[in-house]
């Protein structure tokens, strides 16, 4: 594997060129980045060019890295060699270094800053250094010393050459890298195990209202066991009652994660059906690659999650119609009451006119009454 040159600067540089030096620094670096094949791995910069690849021996002839099944307290010698393409005399720093899955996926290791406590303690070249002339090889010995109190399971790391270059003009110091990996397979229990954890579902309408959304699947990939492992990955979606079920498109495999290592996994679900409530299930199939490179499918592991889909759009249309259906409803009421109070005051000033009329024809004939009996 090549890995990429890591740049430090310092307080003196002028920061317009130390922006422009990283800019080609960093372009340069994903030109270089290589992963071992079965050839050998190259590093290139100008003049400056050298190969990696592992030696011909008991082990194999055309290996494209190192890997061994071992004993706790086992010992392995092996070799690297090492070329030197460029033009001139090349002098490199040998190390070895535990590995790690980097955000996108892809195996690295640690700076030579940073503690090993795996394959970099455990694995030690013959020399800290090595020097070559142009056009000739150099076969660096190293020896694998597994500590008798180590645990079954699988370790990744790598051995490396490393070539650190400084402008001092420009306060960059870059260190050129470049490795082969090496694996191992302690004896013992075997247990490769995969778990999901933190699935969540979100849904995510639209300004349709009688249309389909997209929903957002999330969860972690955790290798809780200790097995190298990569996992192929499907996600579903289901309605209430598991209706209205509705398939993530093509995932890709998830990288093969070290023990104890965790993986964040994003899943787009598009034209899904906002049935209310949502029922999310993640289904993931473990792999394991054996010592030959077989790999062998474990059983799925499944995890459920649940989360509302609630379509809003035609929520707030019922709820406009709701609302104008009952605006309309005490507006109707509003008025009939009106109607009916003017209809009750014109019969009771009907009635009321009438008594008035009654009273003074009652009157008038009193009265008349009384004028005959006076005469």
């Amino acid at each position: 594997m090549h890995l990429s040159p890591t740049p430090r600067r310092t307080p003196s540089a002028d920061p317009r060129r130390v922006i422009l030096r990283h800019a080609v620094l960093v372009l340069l670096a994903a030109l270089a980045f290589a992963v071992t094949s079965a050839g050998p791995a190259r590093a290139a910069d100008g003049d400056v060019t050298w190969t990696v690849r592992t030696a011909a021996n008991g082990y194999g002839d055309d290996r494209s890295s190192f890997s061994y099944g071992v004993n706790p307290g086992s010992r392995v010698e092996d070799a690297m060699v090492v070329a030197n393409r460029g033009k001139d005399t090349l002098t490199l720093a040998l190390y070895t270094a535990d590995g790690y899955t980097t955000e996108k996926g892809q195996l690295d290791l640690l700076t030579r800053e940073k503690k090993s406590v795996g394959i970099g303690a455990w694995v030690r070249a013959t020399k800290a250094t090595v020097r070559i002339a142009p056009g000739r090889t150099a076969e660096i010995p190293f020896t694998v010393a597994v500590p008798r109190d180590a645990t079954p399971g699988d370790y990744v790391g790598g051995i490396l050459t490393s070539l650190k270059q400084s402008d001092d003009t420009e306060g960059i110091a870059v260190d050129r890298r470049l490795g082969i990996r090496i694996k191992l397979r302690v004896s013992g229990a075997l247990k490769p195990t995969l778990a999901v954890e933190d699935l969540h579902v979100d849904y995510h309408g639209t300004a349709n209202p009688f249309g389909q959304g997209d929903a957002t699947v999330t969860y972690t990939l955790h290798n809780t066991g200790n097995a190298l492992l990569s996992a192929a990955q499907k996600v579903t979606l289901t309605g209430p009652f598991g209706t209205l079920e509705t398939r993530a498109g093509k995932i890709a495999a998830a990288p093969e994660l070290l023990p104890g290592e965790r993986w964040k996994v994003t899943v787009p679900v598009h034209d899904v059906t906002p049935a209310l409530r949502l029922t999310a299930k993640a289904t993931v199939t473990p792999a394991l690659t054996d010592a030959a490179g077989s790999t062998t499918s474990l059983k799925p592991v499944e995890a459920t999650t649940t989360g509302w889909a609630l379509p809003w759009t035609l929520l707030l249309l019922i709820a406009a119609v709701l609302a104008a259906a009952t605006a309309t409803y005490f507006l109707r009421r509003r008025a009939d009451t009106r109607r009916k109070e003017r209809e009750d005051a014109r019969v009771r000033d009907a009635v009321e006119q009438a008594l008035q009329d009654r009273a003074q024809g009652t009157q008038g004939a009193q009265d008349t009454e009384d004028t005959h009996a006076a005469r």
